[in-house]
């Protein structure tokens, strides 16, 4: 069993967790363990049936094509065993009815074999691995609800809020947590989400000339659009109207007009594109991610929030795929979800922009001579200046300002 290729750009994964033990029998397509890499976290089909060997080790990193275990296809499969148990089971109360200590005996055995037979009972999955361990939960105290009884990612987070008051119980005994003046230090590998990151945001910063362009928009008509039709758009499109669609929507008219933003450097070359393709950063447990949603510039208002709830959905589940996470020609990524009231995001190369939302901040601005509290946003968009003028920039912001203060001529496309 050696790592397949998974995609153009990958060459090493890392083994983030064995899904049955060294030594089990296993069947024909039954996962065996889990790889992560750069983008995602992928399951490693058996190809054959038979006795697992492990070669590799939990937390290694393995370059495509390296041997990660061994099956030895000519090992009998274990199926007899549970059916003979049961057989001495049932003749003991033929021959002794009179016996009933012996009788509850044989109960427990068959018990403890459904535990063994799921090979994926009790493991949880590397991204509730990692809510585990942040918390000090043993995953013995934790029911998965997964396939085979694997702990998923809702059920650690779950036991992250419902048994807090059992680790309390159990960290009592150990000083170490409560010792005030703790001076203690503890090394934690990077997974290769977050080493991916590290280095792609390096790159950002040495290989792009970056620059941030402000500005800030006046919410004021967005939120009434929204106040106004919001219940009518939940009852025909079963989906809220939210402010990373027209946000989205605005980023994607702007583009159509200044294709220089929606360009990336090839080389020597150029690629613009005349279609907009807009990454939207999620925030995982196992790092940030940036789907695009192809095409914004075509869709309305109910197909860009359908998709970018379905992405959500999948990126905190862990399961988006390698397709999913490719591609994007703009990138907007909203801080104000955490409380940001201003920063300068970090261009999602190879892509030559990205804008930064932030919070909405009732302040006091001049309107028509006359001061007035208004729901006030910071907008940042970060630029390669490589490729992007300053003077783009800025009429480019200043274009999706125009559209969120007005929506009209976001919905009929002026």
């Amino acid at each position: 069993m050696k790592v397949p290729t998974i995609g153009e750009s990958i060459t090493e994964v890392t083994l983030s967790q064995w899904l049955v033990e060294d030594g089990a029998y296993i069947n024909i397509d039954e996962p065996i363990c889990e790889f992560e890499s750069d983008k995602a976290t992928l399951e490693f089909p058996a190809e054959a049936a038979g006795k697992v060997i492990y070669v590799a080790a939990e937390g290694d990193d393995l370059e495509i094509g390296a041997l990660v275990a061994k099956i030895d296809t000519s090992a009998a499969k274990p199926a007899e065993a549970p059916s003979s148990t049961p057989a001495p089971a049932a003749e003991a109360p033929a021959e002794t009815q009179k016996d009933t200590p012996p009788a509850a005996q044989p109960t427990p055995t068959p018990a403890a074999q459904p535990a063994t037979a799921s090979y994926a009972s009790g493991h949880p999955s590397p991204a509730a691995g990692k809510i585990l361990r942040e918390n000090a939960i043993d995953p013995a105290t934790v029911k998965g609800t997964g396939k085979d009884g694997r702990i998923t990612k809702q059920d650690a987070m779950s036991a992250q809020s419902a048994p807090s008051p059992q680790p309390q119980t159990t960290a009592s005994p150990d000083p170490t947590p409560s010792v005030a003046f703790s001076r203690n230090t503890r090394k934690e590998k990077m997974s290769r989400m977050r080493r991916t990151i590290a280095s792609r945001l390096v790159a950002a910063k040495n290989e792009t000339a970056m620059l941030t362009t402000f500005n800030e928009v006046d919410l004021t008509n967005i939120q009434a659009l929204r106040k106004t039709y919001q219940e009518k758009f939940v009852e025909k499109y079963g989906v809220k109207l939210g402010y990373m669609s027209l946000f989205a929507k605005a980023c994607a008219m702007a583009l159509m007009e200044y294709p220089g933003v929606n360009a990336q450097i090839d080389g020597n070359e150029v690629i613009y594109h005349d279609y907009a393709d807009i990454s939207i950063a999620i925030s995982t447990p196992t790092g940030l991610v940036v789907p695009p949603v192809h095409n914004v510039e075509s869709l309305n208002f109910a197909d860009i929030e359908k998709k970018i709830k379905a992405l959500a959905v999948k990126a905190r589940e862990g399961k988006l795929t390698l397709d999913e996470m490719s591609g994007g020609t703009f990138t907007i990524t909203n801080g104000g979800i955490f409380g940001s009231m201003m920063s300068t995001p970090i261009i999602n190369r190879p892509q030559s922009a990205i804008l930064g939302m932030h919070s909405i901040m009732q302040r006091p601005i001049a309107v028509d001579g006359e001061i007035k509290i208004r729901p006030m946003m910071y907008l940042a968009m970060s630029y390669d200046h490589r490729i992007i003028d300053g003077s783009t920039s800025v009429t480019f912001l200043v274009k999706v300002k125009q559209l969120l203060e007005d929506p009209t001529t976001l919905l009929m496309g002026l």
